[in-house]
């Protein structure tokens, strides 16, 4: 199957399940639900739970299991852009082609749609009725632990810190890292959990997702100079206009995209290690590299 059409059915897959997942409701705080799902619904690539479908389906594990679970890979991502468009954070004006929901609605909603987002993927994965209890606990975990104080809002407030700053390599790609890569790698981990990867299995996939990670953060920098009036309705990223370092301003355009296909080629010599068909996600690797608005 062409990544094209594979990409399109997961893609709608997800988009109906997660409108099941956060239906409108008639009920006094209707609003929150509202606001949680223009930005929930909204279109968008859906490669955080595509990946841990791809990564379920490459070891034989059952896809209509991992369908819900996956899901909640979005809503963590869907709640921290909202919360990374407000005007104390980024102060973007417009996401996914449409204006920003604070820009709809107001900021106190926006605020608590994303909280709302936050805590029913937990709630999601608890009450899941298809999941083992050890499959709970280490999916909870997981997510927990990579949009938590040790992954996406540790890179997040070490982001908000390094504005108007100068910092070295290092430091920027331990942002990318958590910031980023962190929800991306645990998409791939969700895989494993779900389809009972061996330890060595799920090691290989956990570096993958690593690499990846960090290559589709340095993809944004390379976005944010060569396509930011397509990827964030103004000429200027709010990382160029908040004055962050990226890996374009640290090592030119050129050494930043030779970056990325590096670490692309690391991400596929791990998934080579595989005994499965690993044609899918490689595929999807390579689509995060090359990728355009």
């Amino acid at each position: 199957m062409q990544l094209k059409n594979y990409l399109k059915i997961k893609s709608d897959q997800i988009e109906l399940h997660l409108g099941k997942l956060v239906p409108e409701r008639e009920v006094p705080q209707n609003l929150l639900f509202q606001a949680a799902r223009y930005s929930l619904t909204s279109s968008g690539k859906r490669l955080r739970p595509i990946l841990a479908l791809a990564t379920t389906e490459m070891l034989d594990g059952d896809t209509n299991i991992a369908l819900a679970p996956a899901c909640t890979l979005e809503m963590i991502h869907t709640y921290s852009m909202i919360h990374d468009d407000l005007p104390c954070m980024d102060d973007d004006d417009f996401r996914r082609g449409k204006p920003t929901l604070h820009k709809v609605y107001p900021e106190g909603h926006a605020v608590l749609a994303g909280d709302f987002l936050h805590t029913h993927a937990f709630q999601i994965l608890a009450n899941d009725p298809n999941l083992s209890s050890e499959q709970k606990v280490d999916l909870i975990s997981i997510l927990a632990k990579s949009s938590g104080g040790d992954g996406m809002i540790a890179g997040q407030v070490m982001d908000l810190e390094a504005e108007n700053k100068e910092i070295d390599l290092e430091k920027l790609k331990w942002i990318h890292q958590h910031k980023t890569g962190a929800l991306i790698q645990a998409s791939i981990e969700f895989g494993a959990v779900l389809a009972q990867a061996s330890p060595a299995h799920s090691k290989a996939l956990q570096q993958f997702g690593e690499n990846i990670g960090l290559a589709f953060q340095i993809v944004d920098d390379i976005l944010d100079v060569t396509s930011s009036k397509e990827k964030h309705g103004k000429a200027l990223s709010s990382d160029v206009s908040n004055s962050k370092a990226t890996y374009v301003s640290l090592l030119g355009l050129e050494n930043a995209e030779a970056t990325a296909s590096s670490l692309l080629q690391t991400s596929l010599d791990h998934l080579d290690s595989l005994p499965f068909n690993t044609t899918i996600l490689s595929k999807i690797a390579e689509f995060i590299v090359h990728r355009c608005y």
